[in-house]
């Protein structure tokens, strides 16, 4: 009883130190840098960079190994592979780091330069969307369209014609059709209206892809992994529907489930947002 004593005494004593050691900036210190980690290993799980980490992790292994065991020739190699570590890990991770800065640069800031849509006219734009896109599979005509979210994508739209109408699934046959100079690329849709037309995609560098996906489900998969956009794509060979949301693709889609997947990332999820963001204001005005 008095080990156990002791125990809780000393635990007591090291908090209270650390109490009087830590200040507020120290927490926060420790926060920001668990949010950095968090995001590079979410970064990390969506792509191929866990083998290389995997890699890293097996050379200083063996550099601990060798240094245990005086091999000094490892040792020496291994020590001027590690003088240009840091040069090697950013070209390793290049596509990774650019991923991270590109969401985190483009991404919370865009809300409040621009208005949402009424959720009416969003569910509107998917009706008519999903109705037009299965009526290009019938017709086996590809098509590509990507709905923009939190992360603004004017860089891609400016590679395009910029439209801005209304959608309609007559308007997206046309832009689809075989023979139309909009055909090729993406067409671009922001607040329940067509922004732009025949856009240039990013292409997914990943290489576990299956061989069988064109250069549209590429483009799809890679845009969604860039962005947090969510993209329908119409198979040109097949007549299949898919949807690539955040860098994952869903093929084979029945006409229900697109709906209802779009439904719920485009319009659920912002009505949560909104309910949450309604309830933090009445508590303030309560305050």
């Amino acid at each position: 009883m008095d080990a156990l004593r002791e125990i809780l005494s000393s635990i007591y004593g090291v908090l209270i130190t650390l109490g009087q050691t830590i200040s507020v900036w120290d927490i926060v210190d420790i926060l920001v840098v668990t949010y950095l980690i968090y995001r590079v290993l979410s970064l990390m799980r969506k792509t191929n960079a866990g083998s290389v980490i995997k890699g890293i992790i097996l050379i200083l292994m063996i550099a601990g190994f060798a240094n245990v065991f005086n091999l000094q020739v490892v040792t020496y190699l291994l020590d001027q592979m590690m003088q240009m570590g840091i040069v090697v890990l950013i070209v390793l991770f290049q596509p990774e780091i650019r991923k991270l800065f590109e969401q985190v640069g483009s991404s919370k800031l865009n809300v409040f330069f621009r208005k949402r849509a009424k959720d009416e006219h969003i569910e509107s734009c998917i009706d008519n969307i999903v109705a037009a896109c299965y009526s290009l599979a019938r017709a086996q005509t590809g098509a590509i369209i990507v709905f923009e979210r939190e992360v603004g994508l004017n860089d891609y739209a400016s590679t395009g014609i910029r439209i801005d109408a209304v959608v309609s699934p007559e308007l997206m046959q046309n832009i689809f059709f075989e023979n139309s100079p909009l055909h090729d690329g993406a067409a671009l849709i922001r607040n329940g209206k067509l922004l732009a037309a025949s856009c240039m995609l990013p292409l997914s560098q990943n290489i576990t892809l299956s061989r069988d996906l064109g250069m549209r489900h590429r483009a799809a998969i890679g845009i969604s992994e860039r962005s947090d956009a969510v993209v329908v794509i119409v198979s040109e060979q097949t007549g299949a529907i898919s949807v690539a949301l955040d860098g994952m693709l869903k093929r084979h889609l029945t006409k229900d489930t697109v709906e209802v997947l779009l439904k719920t990332e485009l319009l659920l999820r912002g009505s949560k947002e909104k309910k949450k963001a309604t309830k933090k204001k009445g508590r303030e005005e309560n305050a």
